[in-house]
């Protein structure tokens, strides 16, 4: 193949992160407007309401955000009192993030926009092709599981009503 040859608009994974990069521009209109919010702190304060209490590392881990960046948003989020941090009691080294009241608060104002946003979006497919469109995710996620230099995929992130198929 030649490289005059390689179509990008066919191409999946470039299709893949379009489409992606349009749907979180689509949202962070909403939480950036309406919350002052980034992404990147979006992303924070849902981790925290799916693990109450974990680390820089462990958000960083699961959140698909360079480590630096989940350290800024939580720097940003504890000044707005949306979470609090305190010492962790296996390890010294180690601070443990947790959502405040006011976090949560915020956070059940984003999640209903979006599961309606997420609504109107599998609103245009039939059934089939949403229910299509969820395997298609888990088996490629279950490729891209065995290869090492294809990073890891959270635990947290699989969905549970879909059947496994081999390791995950």
């Amino acid at each position: 193949m030649q490289a005059n040859d390689f179509e990008l608009a066919t191409f999946l994974p470039y299709r893949l992160a379009v489409l992606s990069e349009r749907i979180s521009k689509r949202l962070a209109v909403y939480y950036e407007t309406e919350f002052g919010l980034s992404m990147a702190e979006w992303r924070v304060l849902v981790h925290l309401s799916r693990c109450p209490l974990v680390s820089v590392r462990e958000i960083h881990n699961c959140v698909n955000l360079e480590k630096s960046r989940v350290s800024r948003a939580v720097r940003k989020l504890e000044v707005r009192k949306m979470l609090r941090k305190s010492e962790s009691a296996q390890d010294q080294r180690l601070l443990n993030i947790a959502l405040t009241a006011k976090g949560r608060d915020v956070l059940a104002k984003i999640v209903t926009f979006a599961l309606s946003f997420e609504k109107t979006l599998i609103a245009a497919l039939e059934q089939q092709e949403a229910d299509v469109l969820k395997s298609t995710f888990e088996t490629l996620h279950r490729v891209l599981d065995s290869d090492p230099q294809a990073g890891l995929h959270s635990r947290l992130d699989v969905t549970a009503a879909l059947p496994a198929k081999g390791p995950v």
